[in-house]
Formats: C-alpha cells, structure tokens, sequence
C-alpha cells in the first residue's frame, strides 16, 4: 500500500465521521418524544398519514403488541412483493414483458425483500418489471429499512424509561424513520446520482449499433432444433454479424440510493453496483460506499443522545471501528499484494500503470483495489450486500475479511438499526462478563442485567451463529447442495460458507460462483433470512420491554463506566472472540485451505 491509498482510506473515514454527528443528532430530534423544530415541520404531513391508516399515534405499546404490529406489517409487505412477482405479465409497467418468476425463487425474494437481506438469485434487468422494482422491491427497501430502525429506537426506550411498561409506537417510529430520515436522504442522493450518468426512465431497453461490428459462430439447426452435421461428422456452423447491442433501462437512481443509505443491497441490475449505470464514475463510488455506513454510524450518536451521554454513543462507534479498520486495511493489502497462486510464475502483478498493482481480476478500472476492497469491506460490515467487484475473484485472504465481518453478526455498523441493536446485544453480554470477573451483578446504563436479559441477548448473538453452521452442514451434505457450487475444493466450500453466512445475517452478498436460484438453495436461503431477522427482533423488543419496567439503578464506585477505552476493548474483544470460537473451523476448510493451497 502507498501514501495514496491510505489516503483514500482516511478521506473515507473523515468523511463518515464528519458526517455521523450533525445526521445523529437530527435522528435524535426526528424520535423525541417532544414536539420540536424537526417534527413540527413533517407535522401536517405526519398527522395525515396517522388519520388515513387510523393510527393511534399516541398509544404507547408494551412489547408484545409492538412486536406483533411489526410482524404482521412486514408479512403484509413480504406477500405482496410475492403476488407482484407472480403476476408482473399481467400488471403494468413491463415495457420488456417479462415473464412471472417461479414459486420459489418469488418467495425466496419476497423473503429477501421483507428482511433487508435483498439476496437476489437472479438478474435483475432480465427477470424484473419495472412495477415490480419499484412498488415491490424498492417500497420494501424503505419499509424493512425503517423498520430496523423503529425496532432500535424501542430498544434505546427500554434504556431510557423506568418503571414503565410501553416502548412507543411502532407505526409512530415506521412513519418518522420513513419520512424524515429515508425519504429526504434518498432523494438527495438519487438527485446526486442521476447527474453522475445514473439512469433513471421508464423507457424500454435500447437497441443502439456497437462501435465496432463484429460476429460470433452458431450452430445451424435442423426443424427439429438439432445442430445439422456434416458429412465429416462435424457440425454445421455460420457467422452471426452482431451490430447493434441492447442497453437496459429503468428507474434504477431511486433504488439505488435507497438501497445504500437503507443498507438494503442488491441491485437494480444483474452486476450490481458494478454496472456503469448503476454506479458511472469515482465520485458516485464514493458517495454510494458512503451511504452504506452513513446511518448506521449516525445512529450510534443517536443513541448516545438519547440515552443522555453522548459519551456512550462514541464509545459504541469506537468499538466498531477498532475492528473495521484493520479489516479494511487487512483486506486492501491483501488485495494489493496480488493473487498468491502467481507469484511463483512469470507474472508481473505490478506492471499496471494505473494501479499500483495487486490483484485486477473481478474489479472494475475506474475504482481500482482500493475503491473496490473499501466498498468489500463496508458492504460486509453493514447488512448491505451490494457489491462494486465480484468477491468471488478476490485473493483468499482478501475474501476472508468480508465473509469474517459478517459472521462476526453484522454488528459493525449493521444494518441501519439492526446492527446497533445487535452490538447493544453484545453489550450487555460484555457487562455480563465483567460483572462475573468482579463479584457484581452487571449494570449497563442503570439498568441490572439479570438472567432475562441474558438469555435474550444470547439468542440475539448466537442464532445466526447456529443458522449459518448447520444451514453450511445441511448444504454441503445435500447433492442439491453441491449440484450448485462452481468450484471444486477450498474454494467452492467458501462459497457455500459465505451464502449461508451472508443470509444467516441478513447481508445478501455473494461470492458470486454459487449457482444458487434452485429450489433447494432458494428455501435454504430464505429459511435462514427469515429467522435471522424476525426471532432476533422479538428478542430485543423482549430484552427492551423487561429493561424498561426495571427502576433505575445509580452508579457506584463498582459499577463499569461503559464509555471509557476499557470498555471500548472489552466489547471489541467479546464480538471478535464470539465469532473466532465458532467460525474459525469453518474458515480453516475455507479461505484460509484456499490460501495455504494457492502457496504451493
């Protein structure tokens, strides 16, 4: 690495920093309980929409009921974008008439969909209506995006109250996180993105003439469809001119920025975010790999001023980036050192005279290493799951680092709510620890951590711990299982084991060599997406609830500052040794084999 890629690097960081701080403190403002300057400008609006759906905005919910209301909203969204999908020949907005989608890759992706997953087995400019992507796909992308964060914000509640028995309003926290924080930024940015060469139309596909004409050499078949042989016992072949191509086009600048800023993932189109119009130039890069973290980091300072310290929310950021830049760094040097199954050959890696060398296999120029590790490794670190290169053609180690970030739970960063609901998981197991090693029952934010709260918050950190291992057992045992995989050896196990790694923790990427849109793998995927995001939920609402009807307890001499660079390490600590401990098996058959073998 040279002084310009860590200069990348850190521009990347300061910016999201720079940028947390004035977002969390409006999101703070956006979930007050009190009216102020924020919800008094969305209040007519807001109020509208409460009077049409019949929303009692000032009921206060206990947990169950707020858990309820989230579960039947979010299976109301997942069964419409399966009708959408099933009927789109029927429906309007299909200018390439595209044919249903089959049962189970429909209900695999309406799963995907209602889960913040947006695992796709599919390619989206070949398999999608426009209708289908924007009220089915791109509507759930703010919907289960908001609904992470209206899970959160009962979560923080069960922090803050005393004694008290509700945790909000569901509909109240789905509607504000909708229409102050989702809808303004995606605007903005999709704004921002159309003016980079982002398309953004409901024309059909374009048939424009190549630059340069060329052809390719088909078979001649007979009536019956069969190649026709020759005499020799050859086929027959002949040149096909090819001197127009099909340009895709669609409403892709809105969901694309939802889909970052939501930490949805996905794309609009088959190649991702690595397709020029979805992602044209360096600057929608930047700007797009900025949105995948913007509000998760954002959140973090929400909670601290929500909870009356701000010290806590720094201290919660703090504790991610202590893992997520080594892995950053880790995973561009890796990158950049170049692929180790060359270095014994003739090959020089380091001849390029825009890159300053390393591994170009699966990256796009105009983002080179750097830019493409920097989107790796944010994507893997949210529950985003786009991509900007194929992960797949990564180094072993490159590849390690964003499959090891989403095993670690999605907690660095996460999911916009969800991630920093699963790392106040891990918070309380860190004081649950440091309790045991003194003598004292744990105490985080006032509240004691009994064996309640335990037992939530170990079933939030350690389900998709177990979905991901036996869903790996269970797809490499089956010969539907293996029937999918590209690769044979190490390397085809690390593609199974990032699938079931990126579903079991509601990413969506891929390695990308998995031929995964069967049957088997669509019910494998989905099963797991959807206990990776629903029982983990009710979890927190439950842990929340119980905190919330606790008195607060005032800190002592004994009790843990849970703000101070002790802390910080120790929480750090308890994600990276939970997910070492139950993934390095796992990964020693995987990326790291691959590796050892490439050395050869």
């Amino acid at each position: 690495m040279n002084a310009n890629d860590y200069l990348q690097l850190a521009l990347y960081l300061v910016a999201l920093l720079l940028l947390a701080k004035p977002l969390g403190d409006y999101m703070a403002l956006v979930f007050a309980d009190a009216p102020n300057r924020v919800t008094r400008l969305g209040a007519r609006v807001e109020r509208g929409i409460y009077r049409a759906c019949g929303i009692a905005a000032d009921e206060d919910m206990g947990w169950k009921r707020y858990a309820l209301a989230m579960l039947c909203f979010n299976m109301l969204g997942l069964l419409a974008v399966y009708a959408l999908q099933r009927l789109q020949p029927w429906l309007p907005l299909n200018p390439q008439h595209m044919a249903a989608v089959s049962p189970d890759s429909a209900v695999n992706t309406a799963i995907s969909f209602a889960t913040n997953t947006n695992w796709q087995g599919y390619g989206g400019e070949s398999t999608m209506s426009y209708l289908t992507q924007m009220l089915g796909l791109g509507v759930q992308n703010f919907l289960s995006a908001a609904t992470g964060i209206a899970i959160l914000m009962a979560v923080i509640r069960g922090f803050v109250r005393h004694s008290a028995k509700g945790l909000g309003n569901f509909w109240v926290d789905l509607v504000r996180s909708t229409l102050y924080v989702l809808l303004p930024l995606s605007l903005l940015l999709s704004i921002v993105l159309v003016s980079q060469g982002v398309v953004q139309n409901l024309r059909p596909f374009a048939e424009v003439p190549v630059v340069q004409a060329s052809s390719y050499t088909e078979a001649v078949k007979d009536e019956a469809g069969k190649p026709r042989m020759a005499a020799a016992g050859h086929e027959v072949t002949h040149a096909v001119p090819v001197a127009t191509q099909t340009l895709p086009m669609g409403p892709a600048a809105s969901q694309i920025a939802i889909k970052q800023l939501g930490t949805n993932g996905g794309g609009f189109f088959n190649v991702n975010s690595a397709h020029p119009y979805e992602n044209p130039t360096p600057l929608s890069d930047f700007l797009e790999v900025l949105a995948i973290l913007l509000i998760p980091a954002g959140l973090c300072l929400t909670f601290g001023r929500m909870v009356g310290d701000r010290r806590q929310g720094w201290a919660l950021l703090a504790a991610m980036l202590v893992i997520f830049v080594p892995l950053l760094l880790a995973c561009t040097a890796a990158e950049q050192a170049g692929n180790p199954a060359l270095h014994g050959l003739a090959v020089d890696q380091h001849a390029s005279a825009l890159q300053a060398g390393g591994n170009m296999e699966g990256k796009e120029v105009r983002f080179g290493i750097v830019g493409s590790a920097r989107w790796a490794v944010a994507t893997s670190a949210a529950s985003n799951g786009s991509v900007n290169s194929m992960h797949d053609s990564y180094t072993p180690l490159g590849g390690l680092v964003p499959m090891w970030l989403i095993q670690l739970g999605e907690v660095i960063f996460g999911g916009v709510g969800s991630g920093l609901y699963g790392m106040l998981a891990f918070a309380v197991v860190a004081v649950f620890i440091a309790g045991l090693m003194v003598g004292r029952t744990p105490e985080y934010l006032g509240k004691k951590i009994e064996a309640y709260e335990m037992k939530m918050a170990s079933l939030t950190v350690l389900l998709p711990c177990v979905l991901v291992v036996i869903g790996t057992a269970i797809a490499v045992m089956a010969p539907a299982g293996v029937a999918g995989v590209a690769n044979p050896g190490a390397h085809g196990f690390s593609e199974v084991l990032y699938a079931l790694s990126s579903a079991s923790n509601n990413n969506g990427s891929a390695f990308a060599g998995l031929s995964a849109n069967t049957p088997f793998w669509n019910v494998l995927l989905g099963v797991c997406m959807f206990l990776a995001r629903f029982p983990l939920a009710i979890a927190m609402l439950a842990l929340a609830g119980s905190l919330a009807a606790k008195r607060h307890v005032p800190a002592t001499a004994g009790t843990l500052p849970t703000h101070t660079p002790l802390f910080v390490t120790l929480l750090a600590c308890v994600v990276v040794v939970v997910g070492a401990l139950t993934f390095l098996p796992a990964l020693a058959l995987g990326p790291i084999a691959d590796y050892l073998g490439s050395m050869r």
